[in-house]
């Protein structure tokens, strides 16, 4: 069955504190929003409309770096105006489609919900995932005891609601009371058929600042933790002064390279790419382009940062091994750590340079160049 999909983006989100609108906040390095846009589009979706704002129109370009198949529309003042907005925004897709219509701010939707909306939909006019009420409910008016409320045939409502796009647009017309508190109260309102599907205790609705503490302790069971390794190597030549992690160091010689030779950030680069299987550092900046001729090892590093940025992951640590009988590292080697945390934005705990020498033994040994290694942990989404 072919769907298409509206999520509402257009709130300002005031309840979860202050800072950005919650649907561009982070959750484990990956923006709210991003969340349900890769799970729908893992869904084989038709089509996507986004509602916003007109500052988050301008935002969704870097937010969904990487990913296509979503359009954008300007919300409403209310969420019913900007659900409109997106089915009016779906006009050129069939009247009888199903279209989910989704809340941002819940992120952990899964193919399993989305499957079983659009099955329930078969034989009805809405469908919406619920769950149903676990604690005992409690009314306390100002002043008096609470008394117990019965939490018999109680639903806690989720997103995504679907409907065909036609009942939908029907149901909004006919629409007389107040403001709607969802999709499925509209199309029950014009005397539709609304039935419930099984909803998901992951799909929490992020309203509250507390609400995020507990999304990125969630989040953990969805990521993964890959590990990469580089390695480098560079001959000594005449010179003055050699880079070392980011850092020069004066000497009686130099590293001889296409770029400015720093061997130890070759190696970092190398297995951040590897980790994420991004190739190797020629990939990006082969060594033939003049481009790169004595170019600054930095840029290198801060790319390979970059690529794990836009796919929704985090470096986790890094951990550098420079092998060479001079010159000595460990004089500078406090240096080397804080310009690899401040290049990564790292505390600098997580971050290590060690060296080693081989015992006059091989290349390294008798001083015919440097090498080396470099370990990197990144998480990102499963």
């Amino acid at each position: 069955m072919t769907f298409s999909a509206v999520i509402v983006a257009a709130g300002s989100g005031t309840r979860a504190g202050p800072g950005q609108a919650k649907q561009w906040r982070l959750v484990a390095g990956k923006p709210v929003l991003r969340w349900s846009v890769e799970a729908f589009l893992a869904a084989d979706v038709a089509d996507i409309v986004i509602v916003t704002t007109e500052d988050g129109e301008k935002a969704l370009t870097e937010v969904l770096n990487g990913l296509a198949g979503w359009r954008a529309a300007r919300g409403g003042a209310t969420r019913a105006e900007s659900v409109q907005s997106g089915l009016a925004a779906l006009a050129h897709r069939p009247a009888d489609e199903p279209v989910l219509i989704h809340d941002a701010a819940r992120p952990f939707l899964t193919g399993t919900t989305i499957e079983g909306v659009l099955k329930a939909l078969e034989t009805a006019d809405a469908v919406l995932p619920a769950l149903p009420v676990a604690d005992t409910l409690k009314r306390a008016e100002p002043g008096q005891n609470p008394t117990t409320t019965s939490r018999e045939h109680l639903w806690r409502a989720q997103t995504p609601q679907a409907a065909r796009r036609d009942t939908l647009l029907a149901a909004y017309a006919a629409w007389t009371e107040g403001e709607p508190t969802d999709d499925a109260q509209v199309v029950e309102a014009a005397g539709g058929r609304v039935v419930i599907a099984p909803g998901d205790p992951l799909l929490l609705k992020l309203t509250y600042p507390e609400d995020f503490a507990m999304a990125e302790r969630l989040a953990g069971a969805a990521r993964i933790t890959r590990v990469g390794q580089g390695f480098d190597a560079h001959r000594w030549g005449p010179g003055e002064e050699v880079w070392l992690c980011g850092v020069a160091i004066k000497h009686d010689e130099t590293l001889i390279g296409h770029s400015d030779a720093d061997a130890g950030l070759h190696a970092l680069t190398d297995a951040i790419l590897g980790a994420i299987g991004e190739g190797d550092i020629g990939d990006h900046f082969p060594p033939t382009d003049d481009k790169w001729k004595g170019a600054s090892s930095d840029l290198f590093l801060k790319h390979a940062a970059e690529l794990v940025t836009a796919k929704g992951g985090a470096i986790v640590n890094v951990d550098v091994t420079l092998i060479c009988e001079r010159p000595k590292i460990k004089p500078h080697r406090l240096g080397m750590r804080e310009r690899l945390a401040e290049i990564l934005g790292l505390p600098l705990d997580r971050v290590s340079v060690k060296a080693t020498t081989t015992e006059k033994m091989g290349f390294t040994g008798r001083g015919e160049g440097l090498a080396a290694s470099a370990v990197v942990a990144v998480e990102t989404p499963a």
